[in-house]
């Protein structure tokens, strides 16, 4: 193979080692897939921080007295309008809410046919400093038919819920390294029983462990990085099958498959990744096995 050095062993002719790359493949497949889960956990938990973290949700709710409901709502504007910290507020208009419920309700559904709350989206200036105990205990002295939404309770959850999903994805790649590993370990020690005769003729001639070491290490890496590209043109075309399925489905809760440079950058680099780990992990199974035998 180009760029391969003259081997002294007939490591080409082993039909075990036919199979390392394939096995190397469906590892490097389940890793890319995994990889890209946690890749997408991370973008859609910051995209989701940045977009909620720091707003809040007033919710009115509808009484029969129309004129009841308007003095409820500006009692409520008051009550934001006075509070340190809030940067900004806007009443959702009624169009906009049905909008919003037209895919359970149909395009058919008019506002006058339900009785809708009123909604008032809040941001803050600074959410930390932000009393929140205190605006809702004001909100309800003056108007018990409003609700506070805090979007930071349900968000932590949310984070910890991506966190915990995240180190299970993570245990996934380290269990498909510890995986990898063992498959060139066995590879490895079957290559040395077979050539077991051959490698004490080296030493006989003068070879030295790191030598022969090294003809198992490099012929590990070939197969590891063929492994790697193979499981990659697998894997890649799973995840953009995936995210053209989540983008046709226009749901805005969805997270977002569009990978940058960077993240292509993590996925080229893992036949690369894995060709070391499988060079390295071959050469010290050589030098340990070797060590042993003399």
């Amino acid at each position: 193979m180009l760029g391969v050095k003259r081997s002294d062993l007939p490591l080409d002719k082993d039909a075990h080692s036919r199979f390392l790359p394939w096995l190397i493949a469906f590892m490097v497949f389940l890793a890319v897939l995994a990889i890209g889960g946690i890749l997408v956990l991370n973008a859609t938990a910051s995209r989701w921080d940045q977009g909620i973290g720091g707003t809040l949700t007033v919710q009115i709710a509808a009484t029969e007295d129309p004129l009841k409901d308007q003095n409820n709502l500006q009692e409520v504007l008051n009550v934001i309008a006075a509070q340190a910290g809030v940067e900004r507020y806007l009443v959702i208009e009624e169009d906009r809410m049905m909008a919003l419920l037209e895919p359970w309700l149909g395009p058919d559904a008019k506002a006058g046919d339900l009785p809708l709350p009123k909604l008032i989206d809040v941001g803050l200036a600074d959410e930390a400093s932000f009393d929140m105990k205190g605006f809702t205990r004001q909100l309800q002295l003056r108007v018990p038919e409003a609700t506070v939404d805090d979007h930071r309770v349900w968000l932590q959850r949310l984070v910890n819920l991506i966190r915990t999903v995240e180190l299970i994805a993570i245990a996934i790649l380290v269990f498909i390294a510890l995986a990898t590993v063992g498959t060139v370990v066995f590879t490895t020690r079957t290559g040395l029983a077979v050539h077991k005769e051959a490698i004490e003729v080296l030493h006989l001639i003068g070879a030295q462990d790191s030598y022969i070491a090294g003809q198992f290490a490099g012929r590990a890496m070939m197969l590891g990085l063929k492994g790697g590209i193979i499981g990659l043109i697998l894997g890649l075309p799973a995840l953009m099958a995936v995210g053209y399925l989540a983008k046709s489905l226009e749901d805005a809760a969805l997270p977002d498959l569009t990978f940058g440079p960077l993240e292509w950058i993590i996925f080229a680099a893992i036949p690369l990744g894995v060709a070391f780990l499988a060079m390295t992990t071959a050469r010290s199974t050589v030098l340990r096995s070797l060590g042993r035998m003399l």
